[in-house]
């Protein structure tokens, strides 16, 4: 088509420009073109602290071939009539029967096979593009696929050994076609801190081959992890779910080379045995007429079963509309040539035909395992649940406690334990680990660590508090800046309490800690009418109770509730206390009642009334390296997810901020709501007309106010729960965002700051040779196994009680302040000792514990009941906004700045 100049003219005229937006100028699309921010390199080793001998759990990995390549192929598998293979799990036994028919073709190569599209081999197969023909026998029935579909001459279930018809197999296409080569010479360039993009690649495959040896042993595999089946692993955590306990295994780049990190690992798996019997326990009911069967086809949905009659395997489509006697199907007579068929149902066909007792399965519905247009019914008795299939909705409250209760190990025996599944695994057998050139030490690599001194703390007037081993008390002390609680009222929700000795025992126990409590105005219990009530008109009743009996608002309730642990009054009562009518609120549900319980009791309160119990002595007297010399600010920053089980529950972004500057022990904390599974912050800088709605600015202004109208010309920020795959996106987005904040508040304004991510989700852990303790309080190990050129640390700052320590893996990622490496451990170890809520040290530095617990608590407001309806309820990745999230009820401007969360 030919273009005339008129033709121009028809076109429509570009839409007109929203006013609010400007169009950019040159400066602004430079910033868009701005180079991206890099990880900041190690700036050499932390000297400080008494030396200490460790070993980790890291195998160090040698490397003989690093002239080889690696070539990875896609894998495309089709079924013969070219439609592409949809079952999970058949690609790895086709492509074991590929590797084993066409051997001599493909150069006897062997295959890392990752079980989805990737194939990776050591040099290249002979052909680039590959395409075979598979037969592979019909594992997962192991008997004719449509076998006891109405219609069928067989019988449901018959036997196997009559029929051994040699239709049992299946026809694949597999296409390999050639995608990249990955230089070995990669891993050995990382060691010495060269990373090249094909680093990562590099390691993935040897991570593979790993993951394939252990699939080859028949264990089932979860991500980095694998779990045996083997009945001494697996612990009963009630409701028809065990925990199986197994091993992590990955390849880390360190300083000292290529290390395995082995670590234990625990996931969750259905019971296996009797299908009844699993849908008693997961019900908890006491007898199979008890049964909800809908709920029951919803939780068995997709198991395999293994039927006892035939030990063939089957996936379980559905269940029968009718009990077993009532299910009928077409049986056509055997040995008869008139093709006689008859109308039986599947309880008489089992009990007549086959001669098989069956005690209670006529009265129950049958379990499907065939096609929804052609079921295939089995009697419930004659299914087992086959083991170590993956349990993956969420955990109750009691499941989780008792997981963690029955998986915890001292350092002794996980260290023996790991040691022996290093000697089990035996991968010097692995024929693809022996051609990379790879071989894995027996023993653990051994570190140097050192012991840092604690802090000093203050108490109040004027005293010392002195620690040992991360703990102290508050005996005969009292708290460094004590609240008095006045104007108050205890509210009883049907709790077993005796309030009035609660209230006695509370002033007592506060005048010896420095604090005033005067009496309450009332203590309100519950009408027993509302106990039954839905939660939230329990609180309203309550509340109803407090306004007409009070002469004024009060300034702080005590909540007595009955649980300890998921009370469903928990979020309304928060929510109305906090969002509404902004009232400090505390909830307790004693059991025992001691001068410690009353102490820890009386720690919160003072914290959320603006008090603070104990300061770091370098606050008192300003005297923290860089610090108290400029105004500067600490930030903690977290994203919490909903559980597995709950998928469309928004995801909730704190930030909490320091307060009161030279102080580093009193915080705020702002809370958002974004998208679920979204794991970077949504809502740091929001700008709308000339207002920013972000979480920053309140944390810029309210660091101004409570400092005596400076700005933070530094901000240390701790962001919780990134990867390492997600750390340049923290580094150039996440912090741009808050530059921006800053810069939206006053141009010329240009703070330093320095970014640090802290993790606890990793699994190197440190144990001292021949000794049965965990690593000290105050352990940091800065050398071997950290990263070959990041600048990163592991610290154990409190005293690991049970179980095994977790270091946190802290990473430096930004630093314009110029911290050397022993004031940045020295800062980290001392942020572990300002938690107001406890006399501990804790395990990561207080303001991302604070940034924990305010989106939790936040997120309470917010019942998943009613979320559920208003969120759309797919748990996909969703790109911003591209759902309507929930938002949270904003906290009232008379709780803002407390400490609503300790």
């Amino acid at each position: 088509m030919e273009y005339h100049n008129g033709e121009a003219d028809d076109l429509p005229p570009p839409p007109p420009l929203d006013a609010s937006i400007e169009p950019l100028k040159a400066e602004e699309t430079k910033k868009l073109l701005k180079p991206k921010r890099a990880l900041v390199p190690r700036k050499g080793f932390g000297k400080k602290g008494q030396p200490i001998k460790l070993i980790t759990n890291h195998f160090k990995v040698s490397l003989k071939n690093t002239e080889e390549f690696f070539y990875h192929y896609y894998v495309n598998l089709k079924y013969e009539d070219d439609t592409p293979v949809d079952r999970k799990g058949a690609g790895r036994s086709v492509i074991e029967k590929l590797q084993q028919t066409y051997a001599t073709e493909l150069a006897n190569k062997d295959f890392a096979y990752d079980g989805e599209k990737s194939l990776f081999t050591i040099g290249a197969l002979p052909q680039i593009n590959n395409e075979f023909t598979v037969v592979v026998e019909d594992v997962s029935t192991g008997k004719t696929p449509v076998n006891g579909s109405p219609g069928n001459d067989s019988p449901p279930g018959s036997d196997r050994k009559r029929i051994r018809r040699p239709y049992n197999t299946k026809t694949y296409k597999v296409e390999l076609s050639f995608a990249a080569k990955i230089p070995m010479s990669a891993i050995s360039h990382a060691l010495r801190g060269q990373e090249s993009e094909h680093t990562q690649e590099a390691i993935r495959v040897i991570d593979i081959i790993l993951r394939q040896h252990s699939a080859k042993q028949g264990c089932l595999l979860v991500r980095q992890s694998f779990f045996h089946n083997n009945p001494s692993n697996f612990v009963d955590l009630g409701g028809g779910v065990m925990g199986c306990r197994g091993f992590h295994s990955s390849f880390r780049a360190t300083q000292s080379g290529l290390s395995l990190n082995i670590d234990v690992s625990t996931t969750m798996i259905v019971k296996p045995g009797p299908v009844l019997d699993f849908l008693i326990a997961n019900q908890k009911v006491d007898h199979p007429n008890k049964i909800d069967w809908a709920k029951a086809k919803r939780s068995l949905k997709n198991l395999r079963i293994k039927i006892l009659t035939t030990n063939a395997e089957n996936k379980i489509v559905g269940l029968s509309d009718r009990p077993c006697r009532e299910t009928m199907f077409t049986l056509k007579r055997r040995n008869d040539d008139n093709g006689d068929t008859e109308e039986i149902s599947v309880y008489d066909h089992f009990v007549k035909n086959r001669g098989i007792e069956l005690r209670y399965s006529g009265d129950f519905p049958c379990i499907n395992v065939g096609k929804p247009k052609r079921p295939s019914y089995f009697p419930i008795e004659l299914c087992a649940l086959v083991s170590l299939q993956r349990y993956t909705k969420s955990l109750s409250t009691l499941q989780r406690s008792s997981l963690v209760e029955k998986s915890r190990q001292k350092p002794q025996e996980r260290m023996s334990v790991l040691s022996d599944v290093l000697h089990r695994s035996n991968y010097d057998s692995e024929p693809m680990l022996m051609a990379c050139g790879i071989s894995i030490a027996k023993s653990f690599t051994e570190v140097d660590g050192r012991v840092l001194q604690a802090p000093k703390l203050k108490a109040g007037n004027g005293e010392d508090i002195f620690t040992r081993n991360g703990r102290w008390n508050f005996n005969n002390k009292r708290l460094i800046r004590a609240s008095s609680v006045e104007k108050w009222a205890v509210v009883n929700f049907s709790a077993r309490c005796n309030v009035r000795d609660l209230v006695r025992d509370l002033i007592k126990c506060g005048g010896m800690k420095g604090i005033k409590v005067e009496t309450p105005f009332d203590a309100f219990e519950e009408n027993p009418s509302m106990r039954r009530a839905p939660a939230v008109r329990r609180v309203e009743d309550m509340f109803e109770q407090v306004k007409t009996k009070l002469p004024g608002a009060p300034k702080f309730l005590l909540c007595v509730l009955a649980e300890r642990k998921n009370s469903d009054v928990y979020g309304p009562w928060k929510r109305k206390c906090l969002a509404e009518f902004g009232i400090v609120t505390q909830c307790v549900a004693p059991t025992r009642v001691n001068d410690q319980y009353l102490t820890n009791v009386l720690l919160k309160i003072n914290a959320k009334l603006g008090g603070l119990n104990s300061i770091l002595q370098v606050e008192s007297s300003p005297a923290m390296p860089l610090i108290s010399k400029v105004p500067t600010m600490i930030l903690g920053m977290d994203v919490s997810h909903g559980s597995p089980g709950q998928s469309g529950v928004p995801s909730i972004a704190a930030v909490v901020s320091s307060r009161e500057w030279p102080l580093i022990s009193k915080y705020r904390a702002s809370v958002r709501s974004q998208s679920p599974k979204m794991e970077m912050i949504d809502s740091l800088f929001k700008p709308q007309g000339t207002d920013d709605k972000g979480l920053i600015r309140e944390c810029l202004i309210d660091f101004y106010t409570s400092s005596g109208k400076r700005k933070p010309d530094q901000i240390i920020i701790f962001r919780d729960g990134v990867s390492e795959s997600q750390f340049s996106q923290v580094l150039n987005i996440e912090l741009d965002q808050i530059i921006e904040a800053c810069k939206f508040l006053d141009e010329k304004w240009d703070p330093k700051f320095t970014l640090i991510v802290a993790q606890k989700n990793h699994h190197t852990k440190f144990f001292i040779p021949g000794a049965p303790d965990n690593v000290p309080p105050g352990t940091v190990v800065d050398n071997k196994v950290c990263h070959p050129r990041n600048y990163d640390f592991y610290m154990c700052s409190h005293a690991g009680m049970i179980g095994t320590t977790r270091p946190t893996h802290y990473h430096i990622l930004h630093d314009e302040i110029g911290f050397n490496p022993d004031e940045l451990q020295e800062l980290v170890h001392s942020l572990s000792y300002v938690y107001q809520r406890s006399t501990t040290a804790i395990s990561v530095v207080a303001p991302i514990c604070y940034a924990h617990l305010a989106a939790a608590q936040v997120g309470q407001f917010i019942k998943f009941d009613e979320m559920s309806e208003t969120s759309s309820s797919h748990g996909e990745h969703t790109s911003v906004g591209s759902v309507q999230v929930q938002e949270l009820p904003r906290l009232h401007e008379k709780v803002r700045s407390s400490m609503f969360f300790c």
